[in-house]
């Protein structure tokens, strides 16, 4: 399945992808860009993130991931463990983790490994491969708990876009609580709120509703389908969502997670309450029932969330926007600009 050719095939030139925070480059949270396509009329047109609440509508509902981000980097001297996710039911030991080979400040995918092989960790920890579960990732035993440790050992997943280690406040969003959980994966598309912001948003009438979901590790170069993913939509969410759908509002996931994780409890034709393990893929062919509009970042060609945004948005106003995007220089990854696909 692919989002067409021209979002296929487009190339993110070095110098547009974003290198560290804005607020490294002397810019607020909310200060990056916001590029914005409607779908009713193909236009597109460009905006500052802080002029969010401008463009939403009273009643409209935004739908947002408070997954905390782990520090779920471990290095080595010559590789790096990303644990991704826990294997579903297998407690806080059994994880689905990448090897990553370190060169120099970027790290590439390590195919080395056996089953049975055992890799000791930094504060005398032992990891042990236990079988290969797809071409990048492991199941792997630590002999500890693997959350409480990365809080002592782990640095943020980053990759080559990203030179050098970052705070790992830098990948929490406003949205952030319970920092005794998390995902791999900052929820990016939420980044760019500030308090203020949300302020803002709730003077005019916009409202905010909670999802989580942890995400896995997703390297640049992995073009499959994302893990199964822990989520939980609550039932005050879920309500919310059907009542803003039947009063005419519209409901605007924030990032690509909250529309998975929506699209999941929305399996019987409605959302309901729902929690558990999801590995729904949205795409094209399979619709969104919940989700009217997307913000979400900027994302790579090939990546498995260009499906979620044809989805969403159709595959003319997926490739107009990303055409602007380049054209006018706007920065892709974590730490990038952003953008709003509306009805």
């Amino acid at each position: 399945m692919t989002t067409g050719p021209e979002t296929e095939d487009f190339a993110v030139p070095p110098g547009l992808e974003a290198r560290e925070p804005p607020e490294a480059r002397g810019r607020p949270r909310d200060g990056v860009r916001l590029l914005v396509g409607r779908r009713a009329t193909g236009e597109v047109s460009h905006h500052a993130f802080r002029d969010l609440p401008g463009l939403l509508r009273p009643g409209d509902l935004l739908v947002v991931n408070t997954a905390a981000t782990l520090p779920a980097a471990v290095r080595l001297d010559r590789i790096g463990v990303h644990f991704s996710t826990p294997v579903p039911d297998a407690g806080d030991r059994l994880w689905l983790v990448e090897l990553r080979r370190l060169t120099g400040t970027t790290t590439r995918p390590y195919p080395g490994g056996s089953p049975g092989e055992w890799i000791p960790l930094p504060g005398g920890a032992t990891l042990t491969l236990v079988d290969r579960r797809t071409d990048r990732l492991w199941r792997a035993r630590l002999d500890t708990d693997v959350v409480p440790y990365l809080r002592r050992h782990g640095t943020p997943v980053r990759y080559g876009a990203v030179p050098h280690d970052q705070p790992i406040a830098a990948y929490q969003t406003v949205f952030a609580h319970d920092p005794s959980s998390g995902g791999a994966a900052m929820p990016g598309a939420a980044r760019p709120f500030t308090a203020a912001l949300v302020t803002r948003l709730v003077s005019r009438g916009v409202l905010l509703a909670p999802i989580t979901l942890h995400a896995g590790a997703a390297p640049p170069e992995a073009h499959g389908p994302p893990p199964a993913e822990r989520y939980t939509v609550p039932a005050p969410t879920a309500a919310l969502v059907r009542h803003v759908r039947a009063e005419g509002g519209r409901v605007i996931a924030v990032g690509t997670t909250a529309v998975r994780a929506l699209e999941t409890a929305a399996a019987s034709g409605r959302v309901e309450a729902s929690e558990g393990w999801t590995d729904r893929v949205v795409t094209p062919e399979s619709g969104v029932r919940a989700v009217d509009g997307l913000l979400t970042g900027l994302h790579g060609p090939r990546s498995p969330h260009l499906t979620t945004l044809a989805a969403i948005a159709g595959h003319s106003l997926v490739n107009s926007v990303y055409r602007a995007a380049l054209d006018e220089r706007y920065l892709f990854r974590e730490f990038g600009d952003s953008h709003l696909l509306l009805p």
